[in-house]
């Protein structure tokens, strides 16, 4: 706006490139007298004339002002409308390349030598030509530094806006990733508990008239198990929120709470024996959430599609540089081909789910049957570059 508002206060291009030939057709007819003024007046017309189209024929308007200039050397006769040669040289080294200056710039140079030799008082040649050869080297200096600046000023204002368009790519990458996390993460909570509650609530429709006592600790852990996906759901929905205090108060799970969540299987009639080696300390939060959630991906689909009777088995290892996570069953068959997402559905759940939060720490995720029956999915989680991309 305030570009625009200085632009409004200039005068237009066409009538400022006007008024130097204006002014210098009055400043000859009134400095010369007759029987002078039709030669001046015709010779500073030629001079002057083609200078308000120097800005789109910057070449072509030079040579013509050089032709007219050089046609006032043979007539002879001196006038103040020779400046159309600097402000023609000047355009030319604005508006053109370093050949063209150089070639314009000796052009006039060699009318400053001819001019001297005709006009120089005799004995005083070398003052006016060292004059006006400085006002030459002047003249095409400004040009330079015009088209340098100017060159300069579109190199930035192209290099800020492509940092403005980069930055509007990244933000919608970090937006489109941080939607991913949140529809994996949503996938994760929902699928396990909702598995968990299902199967609880089989176990206590069967037990409710065998053994009471049976059905209504399965219908208590459904209700720990609602609560649990509810806190859970708030807890990772909670960083999107500056200052939720409930993201503090229970910070994100990780290989500590893994045994929780084996005996909540094992509530829910999938026993699983854990196996923990190694010290857990040194791995990074995202990582150790990343192992959460592959053990609990993968329980979940043994808990839905293992046949009854099937037992599992996790076996972590932590080291300095790695994780190692093993999840196998022992199952008579593999999970059928529903523990991968069908085609139509979105990415991001299931095992692809379950590899991307593997490769963010450059693992390849291995999961399918077992040379002895059942299921087992691995991987391996390297921690050189941990948190190198959001689990």
């Amino acid at each position: 706006m305030a570009a625009v508002a200085r632009r409004g206060t200039r005068l237009p291009a066409p009538v400022w490139d006007s008024l130097l030939p204006a002014l210098l057709l009055v400043n000859v007819l009134i400095t010369h007298a007759p029987p002078e003024p039709p030669v001046a007046v015709a010779l500073t017309a030629a001079l002057v004339l083609p200078l308000p189209w120097r800005r789109r024929a910057p070449r072509a308007v030079f040579a013509a002002v050089a032709a007219a200039a050089f046609v006032q050397w043979l007539v002879g006769v001196q006038l103040p409308a020779d400046v159309a040669l600097l402000v023609a040289l000047f355009t030319v080294a604005a508006h053109s390349g370093r050949r063209d200056t150089l070639l314009a710039g000796a052009v006039v140079q060699g009318g400053v030598l001819l001019a001297c030799l005709r006009w120089a008082p005799e004995g005083a040649f070398l003052p006016p030509f060292v004059a006006v050869t400085a006002t030459v080297v002047a003249a095409a200096v400004l040009g330079v530094n015009v088209r340098t600046t100017r060159a300069y000023l579109a190199a930035v204002e192209e290099r800020a806006e492509r940092l403005e368009r980069e930055q509007e790519q990244q933000a919608c990458l970090a937006a489109a990733e941080e939607r991913t996390r949140i529809t994996r993460e949503m996938h994760d909570i929902v699928t396990h508990n909702l598995s968990v509650m299902v199967a609880l609530t089989d176990a206590a429709l069967y037990a409710q008239h065998r053994s009471p006592g049976r059905a209504t600790a399965a219908m208590l852990q459904i209700s720990e198990t609602g609560r649990q996906a509810l806190t859970d759901m708030r807890r990772s929905l909670g960083v999107l929120r500056s200052g939720e205090p409930d993201a503090e108060r229970h910070p994100l799970p990780g290989i500590a709470q893994l045994e929780a969540l084996t005996d909540q299987m094992c509530a829910a009639g999938l026993p699983t024996r854990l196996e923990v080696r190694g010290s857990h300390e040194h791995v990074p939060a995202t990582a150790r959430l990343t192992v959460y959630r592959l053990v609990q991906e993968a329980l979940t689909n043994t808990l839905k599609h293992a046949p009854p009777g099937t037992a599992a088995e996790v076996r972590v290892h932590c080291s300095t540089r790695d994780v190692t996570v093993d999840v196998t069953d022992n199952g008579p068959c593999p999970p059928p081909p529903a523990a991968a997402p069908p085609a139509a559905a979105p990415p991001g759940h299931g095992l692809p789910g379950m590899r991307e939060r593997a490769a963010a720490y450059s693992g390849e995720l291995r999961a399918g049957p077992l040379p002895g029956g059942g299921w087992g999915v691995s991987t391996r989680l390297l921690l050189d570059g941990a948190g190198a991309a959001s689990a």
